[in-house]
Parts: C-alpha cells; structure tokens; sequence
C-alpha cells in the first residue's frame, strides 16, 4: 500500500482538473500504474485501451435498452477515465513523459468526448423517440468539434506564446479581480466542470436524467466556441495601425 501511495503523490499532475479526478479516479489508477509499472505495456497503448474501453460504452449508452443499461454504461465510461487517468501516471511513473505523449492523450480525450455525446444522442433519440434530438446532437457535436478545434489552435506557442509540458497540465483560468472578474471566473470553473470528465454524469444517471447531460454538455460546448472565437478574432483580426 505504501508503493501504491508514492506512485499517487509523485506521479499524479501537480495541479488536476478537479477534486473528482485527484482524490476519486487518480488514487485507483495508482494501483493500475503498479501493476503496470514493470511491464513491457506503455503509457500510449494505455491511452488506446482507455479509447477502446470508452467504445464499449459508446455502444451501450446507444443501445443498451433500459435505465440498468445507462448506469452499466456510465460505469464502462468510468473504466475508461480510469485509464485515461493511468497513462500520463504511468508515463512519470517510468520517466518517459512527453510532449508527443500529452498530445495523444488530448487526442484520445476528445475523440472519446465525441463519440460519447454521439451515442448518448442515439440513446435520446431512440428512448424518446424525437427525431430532433438528432438534429440537436448533430449541432452540439459541430459546436464540440469547433470547440476542440479552437483549443488545439489557442494551445500552439505560436499563439500562446508558452512552451509546451510534459507535464500536460491542464490549462489554467487567470484570476480576475474585483466582484465581476470573480463571478466570470466562477462561470468558468463550473463550465470546465460540465465538460471536463462530466463526474455528474454518475448522477444524473442515477435519476434516469441523462438529457441534462445532453443539454447542459452541448450548452457550453456552442457558448465555448463563441467566447474562443471571439478572442481569436479580437487578437488577430484587429486594424493595425
């Protein structure tokens, strides 16, 4: 237990997305990093198998009928976070972090994030029988895309003008001043909540409400691409004198 305890402390991120992942999800993936930690099995083929566990329960959240099928699908889905958690602790654990590495793990990320809302879709569509639930997934899924798209660009040093990590710490929101500033901020953290490993999916699971999940997810991916875009445009489409 004490080995399984400093993988914990050393090679979880310094600073985590949330205390859902740092206290819930990273102290379980330190027992995988032990079992794998002497093993030939590398820190990418772990980001694969966590993509391929979450299509698993892609296939589940679209077909599984039944609210006991959405609760076994949110728990494949954790399985895989699970994974997803483990690599780069894997990676520090065997001192091979790298920037490529992080890169991967951002790719499978979201190409998890993706398929995800994609089959929770299908599951609306199919368990209320609305056909515009499709035409809503189709929309938040462009918004989503549009949004991992802009992240992509906003993270080159070109624009951010900071050199990449190993680490892949997850990006930092500026603290702002004054009464405004800290209600901007707040907006933000409980954004970055809804979309960065969504843990209140447990939830509304339980209660049978995964179209608050769909709501609220697609909500903030379309209000993300505006406020992203609209930085982007006011630092390089400006006049210059």
């Amino acid at each position: 237990m004490s080995e399984i305890a400093e993988i914990y402390r050393s090679c979880k991120k310094k600073k985590d997305i949330n205390w859902f992942t740092e206290w819930l999800c990273r102290p379980v993936a330190a027992v995988l990093v032990y079992v794998l930690r002497r093993t030939p099995i590398t820190p990418n083929q772990v980001s694969f198998l966590s993509l391929i566990i979450a299509a698993g329960a892609g296939a589940i959240f679209a077909l599984g009928p039944g609210h006991p099928w959405l609760i076994a699908a949110v728990a494949v889905n954790h399985i895989s976070f699970i994974f997803d958690c483990s690599d780069g602790m894997l990676a520090r654990c065997k001192n091979i972090a790298s920037h490529l590495g992080h890169l991967l793990d951002f790719l499978m990320d979201e190409l998890k994030a993706m398929l995800i809302f994609g089959c929770v879709t299908i599951r609306m569509w199919r368990v209320t029988g609305d056909e515009h639930y499709l035409l809503y997934g189709l929309g938040f899924l462009f918004a989503l895309a549009t949004g991992l798209t802009l992240t992509s660009f906003m993270r080159r040093p070109e624009y951010s003008g900071q050199t990449p990590t190993k680490d892949g710490q997850p990006a930092v929101i500026a603290k702002r001043q004054g009464l405004g500033g800290g209600a901007i901020s707040l907006v933000e953290h409980a954004a970055r909540s809804i979309v960065h490993y969504p843990q209140y999916i447990w939830i509304v699971a339980i209660f049978d409400r995964i179209d608050i999940y769909f709501w609220a997810y697609g909500a903030v991916n379309v209000l993300y691409i505006g406020r992203a875009g609209l930085a982007i445009a006011w630092r390089l489409g400006r006049f210059r004198s």
